[in-house]
């Protein structure tokens, strides 16, 4: 059996091995530089390179690379070794402090949006100290940052450091107004929950699709999917079990607090959660665990899949991220406390919250938008592309008294009774987990769960921290002149929540009577990735960016770009790789079978005139007639990729791929998987549903 506690961080350059290497007045340095944020002197970067170095080495290490994490969607490594020529023609290990915080891949091939040209290869990657470096496949990972030559930000975790600065410096300004004179700094916290699927890697080399786009493009359903709900936190396979205890050994080496396992609702879908940790290190340990879960799913013959959606009719996967606010003194500034109603803080950051989702509600609508995530939100596996805020009825009931201005009475927790002398009764909590909400908050914290299983954390999460940031240094400033401060509180907080509370709703966010809803409300209800993200660029989102320092408005525009290239080059791949399975393998054994069945009658009819041939000739013909639709259906879809050519604007060629070849897509695989349904198994090309989902 591991030993956890031995085997936890045992891979990773963490406070405890820097306090045991370092020199004293080293460690001190790098931990104001990671605590306070203080400049980082060359000198301390030495001692913490040479330190770092004799303990890679230690550890079997001869490369080291700088990790980071560009606009491609996933992280990005150069490795190079220690080793450095010495006077008698041998090799020495070296590394020093230029080597650590500096580092230059060429900036050229990773996406910038036409911020920078081709020809313009040179790219910095920096140190982030505030993340612990750590050892995998014998080489150190630093984690770093991202920019171009000439400083624009090309990286995801800049902003979101960024972001987690300026929430820091308003919070601890709004908190010494109230008092707080020892808090030095706030940090957000994230405690991301990861669904994923495993399926046999032996059928997943015979799915091009899911090689190439990691969801399937063609397959009818299996006679089984998730009906019965005896999946979600059944009895884990054998096979399954073996994975998941080598991954949690392997996290656990890397620092990453693996807490719970357990399968989700649909066959072959399981989740991951951690728990809490900062932003910036939540972030770089989810990228890993993404990373790791598909190394160790090899191990054991399995594919570790984290597209949204790689089956259809059975739900797909999320990421639910929890979200918190706590200071260095150990206060979560999102505990309401035993009397809720005479906490004015706790009052005055929720209400800086929602506002902030309010105003900026088409901002968390399109940082988790996405071709895949669009297959999710809204279905019954995930939020409404509606963005609206869950507070439970304790929490609820508190708003409206303050906007009514009624005593507020809370229901308190109610004793559960078992009804069984040898069961424990127990109180359960003030209100109900709303899975619909797309925000809701739990307890102590809010929980965005329309995340897609494959989304980098990072992108919500600056959004987030800047929308809150921004609040509260309007509520800031309205404050710190009154005279009366405890009026002044209770005035703003009431006038906000007043002002936005169109944004709550503790309802079913499935129903088509809060469809309706919202839109009298006026909250937004963008349906697709392209229709998100063309509001991304609106004043009034690049004026906060710009304003809070967090990325210009150069950069604003480059990341629109982005990820407008981005969706419409996966919907092309996908579609192009629809058209490769329907001509290369479909057509053809359909085909086949309609020839065999065509032999078959043939053969019948030879051998007696009387012997029925209904079967073969109805099949026959009926098969026909859908491949004729299919081969004309496909003929459609070819035309309609080339046709793409003609836009050359990115918001509206994404637009063109959404609703004239996604939908074409959508027809093609219609008429397949009716062919799939009545073409024998052995002759359709591709492993189905069931032998995937229910094979591991």
């Amino acid at each position: 059996m591991a030993n956890v506690p031995e085997l936890f961080g045992s891979m990773v350059f963490n406070d405890r091995k820097m306090e045991e290497r370092l020199p004293h007045a080293t460690y001190k340095a790098l931990k104001r530089t990671i605590k306070n944020g203080d400049p980082l002197d060359l000198s301390v970067a030495n001692g913490v390179a040479n330190a770092m170095k004799e303990w890679a080495v230690e550890m079997g290490c001869t490369h080291y690379t700088h990790w980071f994490q560009p606009m491609t969607g996933v992280t990005a490594e150069k490795h190079d070794s220690f080793i450095y020529p010495a006077s008698d023609g041998q090799v020495i290990m070296e590394f020093s402090g230029k080597e650590l915080i500096k580092g230059e891949p060429d900036a050229s091939s990773f996406p910038s949006g036409g911020i920078r040209a081709t020809f313009e290869a040179r790219g910095y990657t920096t140190w982030d100290p505030t993340s612990p470096a750590f050892i995998r496949d014998k080489t150190l990972y630093i984690p770093t940052a991202f920019c171009s030559y000439t400083g624009e930000v090309l990286d995801k975790k800049t902003p979101l450091l960024r972001s987690m600065e300026k929430l820091s410096s308003v919070a601890v300004d709004v908190l010494h107004l109230l008092g707080k004179e020892d808090v030095t700094r706030v940090t957000t916290t994230v405690g991301p929950e990861q669904e994923y699927f495993l399926i046999d890697k032996e059928m997943y080399d015979k799915r091009p699709d899911l090689i190439y786009t990691g969801r399937t493009l063609f397959g009818a359903p299996a006679p089984k999917g998730q009906e019965l709900e005896d999946h979600y936190f059944g009895s884990i396979k054998t096979r399954v079990a073996a994975f998941m205890n080598d991954l949690d050994e392997e996290l656990w080496k890397l620092g990453v607090m693996a807490k719970t396992k357990h399968n989700e609702v649909a066959p072959s879908q399981h989740e991951l959660a951690p728990i809490f940790a900062t932003s910036n290190i939540a972030t770089d340990h989810n990228e890993l665990t993404m990373e790791v879960m598909k190394k160790t799913a090899e191990k054991h013959g399995l594919v570790c899949l984290l597209h949204e959606k790689p089956f259809a009719g059975v739900n797909g996967s999320g990421k639910h991220n929890n979200w918190s606010i706590s200071t260095n003194t150990g206060e979560n500034l999102l505990d309401p406390g035993k009397t809720p109603e005479n906490n004015l803080q706790f009052q005055l950051f929720l209400a800086a919250i929602v506002k902030a989702v309010h105003e900026y509600q088409d901002l968390l609508r399109l940082t988790v938008a996405s071709a895949g995530n669009d297959h999710r939100l809204g279905a019954n596996e995930a939020p409404p592309a509606i963005i609206s805020m869950y507070l439970g009825d304790d929490l609820g009931a508190l708003v409206d008294s303050i906007v009514n201005g009624t005593e507020y009475r809370s229901s308190g927790k109610v004793e559960m009774l078992t009804g069984v002398d040898v069961l424990p009764d127990f109180k359960k909590d003030t209100s109900d987990r709303n899975r619909t909400s797309p925000f809701a908050f739990t307890g102590n914290k809010f929980e965005f769960r329309a995340l897609g299983s494959s989304l980098n954390i990072a992108c919500p999460n600056y959004m987030l921290n800047t929308m809150v940031a921004d609040e509260l240094a309007g509520f800031y400033d309205e404050l710190k002149d009154a005279d009366d401060l405890e009026a002044a509180m209770k005035a703003l907080i009431r006038k906000t929540l007043t002002e936005h509370k169109n944004i709550i709703f503790n309802g079913d966010n499935y129903s088509d009577e809060w469809v309706a809803e919202a839109e009298r409300r006026g909250l937004c209800n963008f349906r697709s990735m392209p229709e998100a993200m063309s509001h991304y660029i609106d004043k009034k989102n690049v004026d906060l960016f710009v304003r809070n320092g967090i990325v210009s408005e150069a950069e604003i525009h480059a990341r629109y770009e982005i990820e407008l290239e981005h969706y419409s080059k996966e919907i092309r791949i996908e579609a192009l790789t629809m058209i490769d399975m329907a001509e290369k393998n479909i057509t053809p054994a359909v085909i086949g079978f309609v020839n065999r069945l065509a032999d078959a009658a043939l053969a019948k009819k030879a051998l007696s005139p009387a012997i029925s041939v209904y079967a073969e000739t109805t099949l026959a013909q009926e098969l026909s007639e859908k491949l004729e639709a299919f081969v004309k259906k496909t003929d459609e879809l070819k035309a309609a990729v080339y046709g793409a050519a003609a836009y050359t604007e990115v918001l509206s060629l994404a637009m063109y791929y959404r609703e004239k070849v996604f939908a074409l897509m959508g027809e093609l695989r219609t008429i397949g998987d009716d062919m799939e349904k009545k073409t024998s198994a052995e002759a359709w090309p591709y492993p189905s549903y069931g032998e995937i989902l229910f094979g591991v």
